[in-house]
């Protein structure tokens, strides 16, 4: 699976992620206007220029941040009947190797009436609407909107709990054993 979140030139790949994950935080915690491309790059501990080079513009890399699509192909990357697991797995390991967890940033945009909008929009269209799409049977998008609701909330747990915490600690395997069988359960439906 292509990973589209990578930057083709390797030395700006760590960069890239870096400015992602801050860009992340900005967007969801501070009204659009009130973010900069330097207080981004002085976050992710790169020069501005770097972020000219490799998005072009604020409002790029705000369109990059709103978009889950690359986190979807990863996430939604496994036959139905395997899904549920697939997703805790991949959730977690997303997690640890990128330090970054691929949904979350979707809730730190809640209540909010600026351009943090399109992210909850995006989020809808994208990952609601897409696992609508491949789950079958009745309440398609209710069940859709319940599973990325707990891998949300495992995300959140998972983040709450970073330092330390038993989840962290905990294999993705054995993550996976306890979560995963709800999730699935969700995804056959009825």
């Amino acid at each position: 699976m292509t990973d589209h979140t990578t930057d083709p030139d390797p030395a700006a790949g760590g960069g890239r992620q870096a400015i992602l994950r801050a860009a992340r935080r900005a967007f969801a915690l501070q009204p659009y206007a009130q973010v900069t491309l330097r207080g981004i790059a002085a976050e992710a501990e790169v020069s501005a220029s770097l972020i000219v080079k490799l998005f072009g513009s604020k409002e790029e890399l705000f369109a990059q941040t709103a978009d889950f699509s690359a986190d979807l192909d990863e996430l939604l990357d496994a036959p139905l009947e395997r899904l549920g697991r697939h997703l805790v797995l991949t959730l977690v390991r997303v997690r640890r190797e990128r330090h970054t967890d691929p949904l979350l940033r979707v809730v730190l945009s809640l209540g909010m009436a600026d351009e943090r909008t399109v992210i909850r929009v995006r989020f809808r269209d994208q990952a609601t609407r897409r696992l609508t799409d491949r789950l079958e049977g009745p309440d398609a998008e209710l069940r859709a909107e319940l599973i990325l609701g707990q891998l949300l909330g495992l995300g959140a747990t998972l983040s709450i709990h970073r330092d330390g915490g038993a989840g962290e600690q905990t294999a993705p395997e054995r993550l996976a054993d306890l979560c995963a069988p709800a999730l699935q359960r969700l995804v056959d439906g009825p």
